[in-house]
């Protein structure tokens, strides 16, 4: 299996990546993994450290001649403005933000041990990882996109929409959004949040498509792939919420309405005419999309701070104000992206096995024999 462990802290010195269990013989390609970072920077909405910061990859092990040699590859991304000089304490918990819990935890007086690691600034690790993540899958014509479907009250409607239209049309747009119409409206929105001192949320949808039928599995609860999805989506700092598929909705609505009736002819095999089910059933892809929602909330630190309490005098005073984003859902899309990669590729892998891609693949090829004669 693939796994990874990050470190770093928001105004450290760098950030630090460690991804173990990737196969060898993956091409890598830094300029598309700095490519990935880009993505996660851009987006309406988002604060003055994306004007500072250009994160590019320095890979310091587990690549040799522009491939993966089967050893942990750690990455490496500097912080363009840190600073050696001690930065001030915070002593005014922000709500909604890691500081009391983490103070209380830690037995911390000094909340900057807490924002410091729990900041947002932690997912261009997830996203440098994600990147390595979909070199392996684009080995196996797996691909997919991230759009901004609601952002405030403004709600996007991509329905008609093929997954190439969306994604072309989503990478194109500052807000990641694919609707022009709404686009208009979601500026709008966030403006006015920013003039008020406020933050907004919303909700972002990654689609991924090209995945074989038998992914993860419903033996064990802990296998799941739904499990593995929902968990790395709720690790994304600000996400409270994540469906797959039909998610939510799907409560309201009868059996028949719901379930994804089953059709085979020569040629395509088993298919689907509907995708409620979101590519996942019983803990496994079914070969269909895979479609996951992530609601993102308010960003915690706000220009017109609320109430608090001083964890020293414990007096109400405002909360403590910090550099940040009007709206980061732009940005939750990207990450979104790169934690249902890792999902994917851990999979796969685990699937189909293989210390090199030559030996994944041909596992790959002769499952799907299997499964097209089945």
């Amino acid at each position: 299996m693939i796994r990874y462990m990050t470190a770093g802290e928001s105004h450290g010195e760098q950030l630090v990546s460690i991804v173990d269990g990737m196969p060898a013989d993956i091409k890598i390609d830094e300029k598309f993994l700095n490519n990935e970072l880009s993505r996660r920077m851009v987006g309406y909405g988002r604060g003055g450290r994306m004007k500072i910061e250009k994160d590019k990859v320095h890979i310091v092990s587990g690549i040799r001649k522009g491939k993966t040699i089967g050893s942990p590859v750690s990455i490496i991304i500097k912080n363009k403005d840190f600073k050696i000089k001690e930065l001030p304490p915070i002593f005014n918990a922000r709500p909604g933000h890691a500081d009391l819990a983490g103070a209380l935890k830690y037995n911390q007086y000094d909340m900057r041990n807490m924002l410091e690691r729990s900041s947002a600034r932690e997912t261009a690790e997830k996203v440098a990882v994600g990147a390595l993540c979909k070199l392996l899958l684009k080995e196996f014509n797996i691909d997919m996109l991230s759009h901004v479907l609601v952002l405030g009250n403004v709600g996007a409607y991509t329905d008609e929409m093929s997954y190439e239209q969306i994604k072309k049309a989503a990478e194109s747009a500052d807000i990641r959004c694919a609707d022009k119409k709404a686009r208009v409206l979601m500026k709008e929105e966030i403006d006015k949040a920013r003039q008020q001192g406020d933050s907004l949320g919303g909700i972002c949808e990654v689609v991924i498509k090209g995945v074989p039928v038998g992914l993860g599995t419903y033996t064990q609860w802990d296998r799941r792939l739904d499990g593995e999805f929902a968990k790395a989506l709720m690790s994304i700092q600000a996400v409270k919420g994540v469906e797959i598929g039909g998610g939510f909705e799907l409560a309201f609505l009868r059996g028949s309405q719901v379930h994804d009736e089953i059709f085979y002819d020569k040629k395509n095999g088993f298919r689907r005419i509907t995708n409620n089910a979101g590519g996942i059933e019983a803990g496994m892809s079914n070969g269909e999309y895979i479609v996951l929602r992530v609601a993102m909330k308010p960003i915690a630190t706000l220009m017109s701070p609320l109430s608090t309490v001083n964890v020293k005098t414990k007096k109400e005073v405002s909360a403590q104000v910090e550099r940040a984003d009007v709206c980061a859902v732009s940005a939750c899309g990207v990450v979104a992206e790169a934690v249902s990669a890792y999902v994917i590729a851990n999979a796969m892998v685990e699937k189909f096995g293989g210390d090199s891609i030559g030996e994944m693949k041909r596992n790959y090829e002769s499952y799907l024999k299997q499964v097209k004669n089945f």
